[in-house]
Order: structure tokens, then sequence, then C-alpha cells
């Protein structure tokens, strides 16, 4: 018996250096559209583990994903945590590892900061791409974190608006967003003078309280609720959700984690491999929300492509 090669470990810089939006978008397609097809020669995706860090305000999260006839066997480890006010922790940390599904042994193990960042804003922008209005022209983006950079990084690719807004609990962190991208968006002193008119609203914050109210949001706006991962956090309040059409990435994984979803009691209408899959229609023309947790599959593909990108560079002579 051959001795497995031994891991390859791909740090944060490389990750980002191989990794691009045009090329990750249509790998995550594909596999939202797998995963709702609940084939499990496809994708085989169990919910969740999440493992309380009691004494840390924080939990550890597993995501296993087997993807038969791709051939792509991997784990997200992500520990993500309620941080107090100033703290200089990060809320969320993130480690992707990839394994040979027949022999058993680990392939690599991957920085999963950038991959978590930017397949979640990537999820977020096919949320956009399918069900925004057309002729959508005002972006607005509650938060200013990471996720808040990766979204309008995707969606200001993707899309042309005219306008960005931006609005975040402190004035300062609102400012440096402004400085990071290199200005070009337009800092908000309120959510509501945010959102107020806005076509596409994405919320990307570590609120566990409502920040987005329905009565400020137009009718036939496009919201991606990104913040708000556990059971009893929220980020929307239950006018949006009730009036709002839901779409999921998983319906397991928002009725065993969404606040937004199990305290309003909304229905989740479709997910979004549904639309993909043409078996559920797209309301364009209605309010819709896209609530995003986050899967194992989504991470397995990237891990994937992160991976051949790599192997490929470095085999180049």
């Amino acid at each position: 018996e051959t001795m497995a090669e031994p891991p390859v470990i791909i740090w944060r810089q490389e990750v980002e250096s191989v990794l691009r939006y045009r090329d990750l978008v249509p790998r995550l397609e594909d596999a939202l559209g797998k995963f709702s097809r609940r084939d499990s020669a496809e994708v085989v995706q169990p919910v969740r583990t999440a493992v309380p860090l009691q004494k840390h305000r924080g939990f550890m999260g597993l995501m296993p994903t087997y993807m038969e006839n791709d051939g792509v066997l991997s784990t997200k480890f992500v520990c993500f945590y309620k941080r107090e006010k100033g703290s200089t922790l990060p809320a969320v940390q993130a480690t992707v590892v990839l394994l040979d599904p027949e022999r058993g042994n680990i392939k690599a193990v991957m920085d999963g900061e950038v991959i978590t960042a930017m397949r979640t804003a990537a999820v977020s922008a096919i949320s956009a791409k399918l069900l925004m209005a057309s002729g959508a022209e005002v972006l607005a983006i509650l938060g200013t974190g990471t996720q808040a950079l990766s979204h309008y990084t995707v969606f200001t690719e993707m899309f042309s608006f005219k306008e960005v807004r931006v609005w975040s609990r402190t004035k300062e962190n609102v400012e440096r967003f402004v400085r990071s991208v290199g200005g070009g968006v337009k800092g908000c002193g309120s959510a509501e003078e945010a959102v107020r008119g806005a076509d596409v609203i994405v919320t990307v914050t570590g609120s566990t309280e409502p920040v987005l109210h329905g009565q400020w949001v137009k009718a036939g706006a496009h919201v991606a609720a990104v913040g708000a991962c556990r059971p009893d956090w929220r980020e929307l309040d239950d006018v949006l959700m009730k009036s709002a059409v839901v779409y999921t990435d998983s319906r397991e994984g928002a009725l065993s984690e969404s606040g937004d979803v199990i305290l309003s009691g909304a229905q989740v209408f479709a997910e979004l491999g549904d639309v993909i899959n043409g078996t559920k229609p797209a309301e364009r023309e209605k309010t819709t929300v896209f609530k995003s947790l986050g899967m194992g599959v989504e991470d397995a593909v990237s891990a994937q492509l992160v991976f051949d990108q790599w192997t490929a560079k470095e085999t180049k002579p």
C-alpha cells in the first residue's frame, strides 16, 4: 500500500491569489441546483452541527459534505462568536479540509476566511441575479465588516448600480468602509436612511435584534439577509418576513438555525436551487428575502476550485 501524499497547506494569501468570482459564481449556481435535487449521488450534506463554546460566547460549526459524482469530500470548521463591543478578537474563524473520498486521507487544509467571505457573497449575488427587479439602481448594505466588503465587491462586479449606500452602528466603521472601497459609496447615519427606496438590501450585521424593518423597505425590493445564524438571533422584523416571499439556501438549515424564519413563523417558499432548477418561480415583482445560512456544499466546491487552481499554478514550469 503506497503512502498517500502529505496534505498541502494553502494559506490565506494563496487562496486570495487564485479565487475569482467569475470562476466561483457558475460553480456555486451548479452546486445550489444539485443540492436542491436531493439526490444523494449528487450531494450528501447533513445540517451543520453546532458545538457551544459557552465560556467564550461562541459556537464551533462542523459542515461536512460529500459530492459522490464529483468526487469531492470536505469539511469546514467554523468558529463564530458574539463579541463585546470594541473587542479586537475575530467574530468568525474558518478552516476548510479537503479529503480523498476513496482513501480517506486529507489532501489539503486551507484558510477558510476568504472562502467563507467570497462564497457567501457570491451566493447572495446569485439570489439578486435571480430575484431582484430588472433595472435595480440602488444597493444598500447594512454592516461594514468582512462580509460587507465581499458583498460590495461581487455586487458591484456583477451588476451596475447607480448608487451604493452603507450603514453601520458606528460612524467610524462607515468612514473606514467608504475609505477601504475607495469612495463611491454613500455613508448613511441610520439604517432607515440607507434602505429607504433601495432596490437591493444586504444585511451583514452581527445583530441579534432586528435592524431592518419592513415598513422602510420599498415594495418589490430584494433583501439578502446574511447575519443572524442562530435560532434566537434576528436581523429582519416580522413585518418584512411576513410580507416577503422567502427563499433560502437550505430549507432544513433555515428551519433549524434562522431566528428570522423560526421566530416570525414565515413560510419558506423555495430554495435558490429550486429556482435554478426551474421547479419554483422567481417572484421578481414581489418583495423577496433570501435568507442565507451558508452550506457545506458551497465550501466544498469553493475548496475544490482553490485546490485545482493552486495545483495548476504550482505545477507550471
